[in-house]
């Protein structure tokens, strides 16, 4: 495909999306299915496309006045892609496969259109309906924490201590310029620019061998500061795909014991062959069968009980920048409403003197500090560490000073802390 040809796929994309409500993911799988003539590199290539435009929907529709499919295209590849009005309208020559020419307007709003005066839901490309949440979390930066937000993420990797270093891995995939990450010891960080192919990681022999998985930095700083430790007791309540249970794994050398469960047993179906790959004996994986909880036995044993909760995935608009245009005041109300489940199950898997590791992948306040004032209001028992001395106990040198505090715990972002945006906040129970 040419580039243009390209283009006029993305907008096709971006129309199916807006009309069906569709998920990105689901929409480009169907479109590359309809056109087996289409390979690898065009398929990553109308993605990234339509992930740019998605990322800078509201902010290119106000540079091109209108909210279309082509417009919003259009806008992003000046807002994200850097091309200016000469270069759109080369690739819009309405030749063979490719989008129509550009009209004046177009032309004229791409050549000196600006975001001046601009609403601040625009500027920083999200629902005026989070405006006020997104104000309490980032007060004065909210335009600057927003704006990261809409960026492009890079593509960070843990290290599987158990088997390797990150000296050695990074020597064995040189070929990708692998570059240390900030903060998490164990974790190495790819960048790509606009338009380029993230690397296929899961062929890469460091990754069959299990040295490696895919891990944003912040989910790496999470399992850390959960502080799980050698033969410990340690329940993963939320264990999805088992990313946090494998790096807590690691954390605790292989020993003492993990019991990793989910109250939806499929998204439990990858762990086994992460677990198998990584060379992990010290984990129970723990599938609930006709909605029984899996873990009732546990109760009152556990040293540290990590709840990677459910959550509105605000924190990773980078990554899945559709999410941010589908969330809606019902779902923030749902996903409230999980987050006390699972504490108040997790409080009751916790032991005298254990610890609960409370972890989202979201920026609201009301999933974060909230979640812990109510189940605190609950009576739960439980008494929450004074974040900063969590980190500071932590040994990860310079987080304090990128991290935000907040009352009950600590927000990570891609403008503070150069990763998604985590929340975590640890709760004791007394003895």
């Amino acid at each position: 495909m040419t580039p243009a040809a390209r283009l006029s796929a993305a907008i096709e994309v971006l129309d199916e999306i807006a009309s069906r409500r569709r998920p990105a993911s689901d929409a480009l799988k169907d479109w590359g299915l309809a056109r087996r003539f289409a390979g690898s590199g065009d398929r990553a290539a109308v993605a990234g496309l339509v992930y740019d435009a998605l990322r800078r929907r509201k902010s290119a529709a106000f540079l091109l006045g209108e909210d279309t499919s082509r417009a919003v295209l259009l806008g992003a590849l000046r807002l994200a892609r850097g091309l200016d009005a000469a270069e759109i309208g080369r690739l819009c020559s309405g030749e063979r496969f490719a989008p129509q020419p550009l009209t004046d307007d177009e032309r004229r709003r791409l050549a000196s259109g600006a975001l001046d005066g601009a609403p601040p839901d625009v500027l920083g490309d999200v629902p005026d309906w989070l405006g006020p949440s997104l104000e309490r979390a980032f007060g004065s930066e909210v335009g600057a924490e927003t704006a990261a937000l809409a960026e492009r993420a890079p593509l960070d990797l843990r290290v599987n201590t158990l088997n390797a270093s990150r000296e050695l891995v990074a020597a064995e995939i040189a070929h990708l310029q692998p570059v240390p990450t900030r903060h998490a010891p164990a974790g190495l960080r790819i960048l790509h620019g606009p338009g380029e192919r993230a690397p296929s990681i899961q062929s890469d022999p460091a990754f069959l061998k299990g040295q490696i998985e895919i891990q944003d930095e912040g989910s790496q700083l999470a399992a850390l500061l959960a502080g799980a430790a050698s033969g410990q007791q340690v329940v993963d309540l939320c264990a999805g795909g088992g990313g946090k249970t494998l790096a807590l794994a690691a954390a605790m050398g292989g020993a003492g014991q993990i019991y990793a469960t989910d109250s939806d047993p499929r998204r439990l179906a990858p762990i086994h062959a992460r677990l198998e790959r990584a060379g992990l004996r010290n984990v129970q994986v723990r599938t609930p069968r006709g909605g029984q909880d899996a873990v009732t036995d546990l109760d009152g044993r556990a040293d540290l009980v990590l709840v990677d909760a459910p959550c509105t995935g605000t924190g990773t608009w980078r990554r899945n920048p559709d999410a941010k245009w589908r969330v809606r005041p019902g779902s923030l109300a749902t996903r409230i409403r999980e987050q006390a489940t699972v504490l108040d199950r997790a409080a009751a898997l916790v032991r005298p003197g254990g610890r609960i590791a409370y972890v989202t992948c979201s920026v609201l306040p009301e999933e974060n500090d909230g979640a812990v004032d109510a189940l605190l209001g609950r009576g739960a028992g439980l008494t929450p560490l004074d974040p900063r001395a969590v980190v500071a106990g932590s040994g990860l040198a310079g987080l304090a000073e990128a991290v935000r505090f907040t009352e009950r715990g600590l927000q990570m972002s891609p403008l503070r802390t150069g990763t998604d945006g985590f929340y975590v906040a640890l709760l004791v129970r007394g003895e």
